[in-house]
């Protein structure tokens, strides 16, 4: 193992790096703090930077499914630095993409300047949700529509929302210009082209928006690499995970359509829907036999619709109580259209304002992040170290439905 000093950053690689600085073990030893571990991945299938959450995602010879189990750690790891990876003080960084020092100096914000792009239903009532709820952590929100009658509106509107008194803190709203759309820490895509209309829905609704979503989409990763946008692409529209596949590689082509990962690493795209389809099934478990365990034990992964996978329970899973919550959650939403209605406040607010307010207090939430070439929603957050996602002892018929689910991913895009 070598270990080199860059910066006031102790590096640590199994491979030798002759333009970075050397140093003994000994000395790196006496670090406590930002260190980093250097890999050499695929930057196809592999993030930039992540929060090293056990010595067994050390050192990486890949990145995939595995990456959701519980692993032994690997033999040879000195004790100073399982320490510090136990603490969460150790990020790993792919020397594969070009930008890779960028993050050796990548930070979180003390609160988070968030722009939202498309003020539809699902985007106007995530902006309430964060409006309502994110005084504390967001600076302000910045909102950008096609429509400046829309924009005006909303600006308006949200701007009055206002508890008695005023004592409670609410970060206030504005408009925003084409050219200001990626000034901010988290960008959230909300626009969508392709809805349709109730009483038309053959086939998965969220998978006929695929093909004029994706348009949109790669219009605006473009924009975020002209930008050179250094934070959060957050995608909610539909399909999510899909959506998030098509900004990562979109981003990272050349004016001739030449991948060289100049653009959005791919830690820096996620997903949010899953956060919805976890709450869905929560309200169908709360009914159900053998269920009431379910927001201590139970688990959601996977894409926002087909090929969702529920699991009751993390220690004492039920398969057929989890194909019977994982069919509930994935036919909600017809239901809602069923009766005359687009089934979009649940989304807005679970999968949106409550999943992106998690996510800016680094807590423990869902959101589709990058496995191994695919964006697969599962329970992580995000630290000063980067993303950790939750590890666990997958029962074998659990695993088997989330990996095929990650195949199928894999092989759509």
């Amino acid at each position: 193992m070598y270990c080199y000093l860059y910066r006031g950053k102790l590096l640590v690689s199994r491979h030798l790096y002759p333009d970075l600085d050397r140093i003994p073990e000994e000395r790196a030893a006496l670090f406590k703090d930002s260190i980093y571990i250097l890999n050499r991945l695929d930057p196809a299938r592999s993030r930039r930077s992540f929060c090293v959450s056990s010595p067994a995602a050390a050192f990486p010879e890949k990145e995939g499914i595995e990456m959701l189990m519980e692993r032994d750690a690997p033999a040879g790891l000195p004790e100073w630095l399982e320490s510090a990876i136990q603490k969460r003080c150790v990020t790993s960084v792919n020397t594969e993409y070009p930008s890779w020092r960028k993050a050796l100096y990548s930070t979180l914000p003390e609160k988070w300047r968030v722009n939202i792009a498309g003020l539809g239903d699902v985007g106007g009532t995530l902006l309430t949700g964060l409006r309502l709820l994110g005084g504390n952590v967001i600076s302000r929100i910045g909102i950008h529509s096609r429509s400046i009658n829309n924009m005006k509106r909303w600006e308006c509107e949200a701007n009055q929302v206002l508890s008695p008194g005023g004592g409670t803190p609410y970060p206030p709203v504005i408009m925003l210009g084409d050219d200001e759309i990626f000034n901010c820490d988290l960008f959230l895509f909300c626009i969508s082209a392709g809805v349709p209309p109730v009483g038309q829905d053959s086939g998965d609704v969220r998978m006929a928006q695929f093909e004029a979503n994706s348009r949109i989409a790669a219009e605006y990763a473009k924009k975020a690499r002209k930008a050179g946008f250094a934070g959060i692409f957050g995608v909610v529209s539909d399909p999510v995970d899909l959506l998030c596949k098509t900004v990562f590689l979109e981003s990272n082509r050349d004016e001739n359509g030449v991948l060289d990962f100049g653009g959005l690493a791919a830690e820096q795209v996620r997903g949010f829907g899953l956060g919805v389809m976890y709450a869905r099934a929560a309200y169908y478990a709360a009914k159900a036999p053998g269920g009431a365990r379910f927001l201590e034990e139970g688990r959601a992964f996977g894409p926002h619709g087909e090929g969702l996978v529920i699991a009751n329970s993390i220690e004492n899973y039920n398969d057929a109580l989890s194909l019977e919550l994982t069919e509930k959650a994935k036919k909600a939403n017809l239901y809602v259209r069923q009766q005359g209605y687009k089934p979009y406040v649940a989304p807005a607010l679970s999968s949106g304002s409550l999943s992106v307010m998690a996510l800016i207090k680094g807590k423990w939430h869902y959101s589709s992040t990058f496995l191994g070439g695919v964006y697969m929603g599962c329970l992580n957050r995000l630290g000063r170290c980067g993303t950790e996602i939750e590890t666990n002892r997958l029962p074998s018929p659990l695993y088997e439905r989330i990996k095929t689910t990650y195949e199928r991913l894999g092989e759509m895009l």
